[in-house]
């Protein structure tokens, strides 16, 4: 009676579409509900879909060969633009801070395991198809492996007579080694070098208040007889900060105003400036005295509000180009791009998603909309043309085929470095055309797991497949060997010339740990074992320009010695 479900459940050698996409289900169903269970302070996260999908295949699980690149390679895809979009413009910023630094860490660690891949190739006598396997499992870089693959794809078309072995074997015994192996290094390095996280806050803290300020706003009287009648822009180019004067107020009145730049300055006016806290209080010295006068804050003559840049017409204009306070009355004071604070400079150009702070009449306001757009619905609705556009122009890119002089063939970025460098030049241009960098968070978060989860069920099954008599076969202990040197060896390099020569905070280096080896598992247990959400920032800063890198290492190895 139940023989139906019987054949949809259970495995099979020869499955069909359906029973395929079944598997694909449960690898990601139950890998999800054991990646959620705490060991301690560790939690897997999606990461558990890979070794669930292990286990299915091991008993007998399998699927069908028609629709295994597919989905391989489509969540491959799907989660590497998704990282590109999330992580693109704190990645470009980071380069005018201490981003540089960070990465050249990070990649040189990444060129440090290559090295020792190369190493255990000449001495090992093991093939580089499954040294690289075994590079990827131990690093836990997903996208190294993919390009891996494809490399190998190429190379069977251009030699149809040459075998090559999978990497997947290699990758799937060494990937528990990656996963557990940096949270060892964490731990260990912690309790060796002594670290106290509080104390470590502090010093992150005060360090980015000395380096990045905030924007504030505080409340000025003209007193200086210097710049009685003259203009304001006059004066605040004379000083030479970056201030914005959002509200004027004449001695004696109660009626407030948004300043022209050529408003002459009277004797007592009380102005409301905008900027950074040390500008501010230099140009409060200069010109007066602080003020406490109520009246300028008030909201009876000009109002304040967000206004959500969603307009194709005021996309990718300026705010000169705008013109909003001579057309409309209405002055930009503040401008939010993911998550961070902007100065409305002239010529600042606006990106989709872009939050301009307005004050100004509520006319002036309800006219400027009708230019900005402000259809806050339109963001949280999924815009399916840019995003597909987006993945479109990455695959194309990916496939461009870069001709190197003495490589068998030409090098492609493939399916992991293609969709990545275009996401990532997507989010920090804010867009191409019709094809725009902003997506909610929400979307951008189930795009990137979504594409993980189903990279993992499919390489997760496909090698479970023969996995204990492969681990047999490959003496799976020597290679968890191998893989301990990749590890292990680049790490702890990392961690010494971290601390002690480049003086980086622990908080940090930890992020730049997870991110050098693309383990959101170990990122995942750090914050939780740090109590800080800090190693997230660096590893953001750092995971673009290290998974292409680990994109490159793995392709040219298999390239150079195969």
């Amino acid at each position: 009676m139940f023989e139906w479900l019987k054949t949809l459940l259970f495995p099979t050698e020869d499955p069909s579409v359906i029973q395929s996409l079944v598997t694909i289900m449960l690898a990601i169903g139950t890998g999800v509900f054991f990646g959620r269970l705490k060991m301690g302070k560790i939690t897997f996260g999606v990461s558990a879909v890979m070794f669930t999908g292990l286990i299915l295949g091991h008993f007998g699980y399998r699927m069908n060969e028609e629709i295994f690149d597919f989905i391989r390679d489509f969540g491959l895809i799907l989660f590497v633009y998704g990282i590109g979009l999330q992580v693109g413009p704190s990645f470009f910023s980071s380069f005018r801070n201490e981003g540089l630094k960070f990465n050249i860490l990070a990649v040189s660690t990444v060129l440090f395991g290559g090295f020792i891949t190369f190493l255990l190739f000449k001495f090992t006598g093991v093939s580089i198809e499954n040294l690289v396997g075994i590079m990827s499992g131990a690093v836990t870089n997903t996208p190294g492996l993919g390009a891996a693959k494809n490399t190998i794809v190429e190379l069977k078309n251009q030699f149809p007579d040459k075998t090559f072995d999978d990497p997947t074997i290699g990758y799937a015994i060494t990937y528990p080694l990656g996963v557990f192996g940096i949270i060892g290094v964490i731990i260990l390095s912690k309790v060796l070098l002594k670290i106290h996280p509080d104390v470590e806050m502090r010093k992150f803290r005060m360090n980015k208040i000395n380096r990045e300020e905030p924007l504030v706003h505080k409340k000025l009287r003209v007193t200086n007889p210097q710049y009685f009648g003259i203009p304001l822009g006059e004066v605040i180019n004379s000083i030479g900060h970056e201030i914005v004067v959002s509200r004027l107020k004449h001695s004696g009145e109660v009626s407030v105003f948004s300043p022209k730049l050529d408003t002459e300055l009277q004797d007592r006016d009380v102005l409301m400036i905008v900027g950074k806290d040390a500008d501010l209080e230099d140009f409060i010295k200069k010109v007066g005295r602080p003020s406490t006068d109520s009246f300028i804050e008030s909201d009876s003559d000009i109002n304040k509000k967000n206004i959500f840049v969603t307009k194709p017409s005021a996309v990718h204009k300026t705010l000169s180009d705008l013109d909003l306070y001579n057309a409309y009355d209405v002055k930009v004071t503040r401008v939010f791009r993911a998550s961070k604070e902007m100065i409305p400079r002239p010529s600042l150009e606006l990106f989709y998603g872009d939050i301009l702070r307005v004050i100004g009449t509520d006319q002036g306001i309800k006219e400027a909309e009708k230019i900005i757009g402000n259809q806050e619905k339109k963001l949280i609705e999924p815009d399916f043309l840019s995003l597909f556009g987006g993945l479109l122009i990455g695959i194309i890119v990916g496939s461009i085929p870069l001709v190197i002089p003495g490589l068998p063939i030409p090098l492609k970025l493939g399916f992991a470095a293609g969709p990545l460098i275009v996401a990532l030049l997507i989010s920090r241009y804010g867009g191409i055309s019709f094809i725009h960098s902003y997506i909610n968070n929400g979307a951008t978060y189930f795009m990137k797991d979504l594409g993980i989860c189903l990279f993992f069920a499919a390489v997760g099954i496909h090698a479970g497949e023969g996995f204990y008599e492969n681990f047999i076969k490959y003496n799976g202990w020597l290679w968890i060997l191998y893989g301990s040197a990749v590890t292990f060896i680049p790490l702890i390099l990392m961690v010494i010339v971290g601390r002690f020569f480049l003086k980086i905070n622990y908080l940090q280096l930890v992020g730049i740990m997870s991110g050098s080896y693309t383990d959101p598992a170990a990122l995942s247990f750090s914050t939780n074992y740090l109590d800080s959400d800090i190693p997230i920032q660096s590893y953001a800063q750092v995971y673009p320009l290290v998974t292409i890198a680990r994109i490159f290492t793995a392709s040219l190895l298999i390239l150079l010695l195969t």
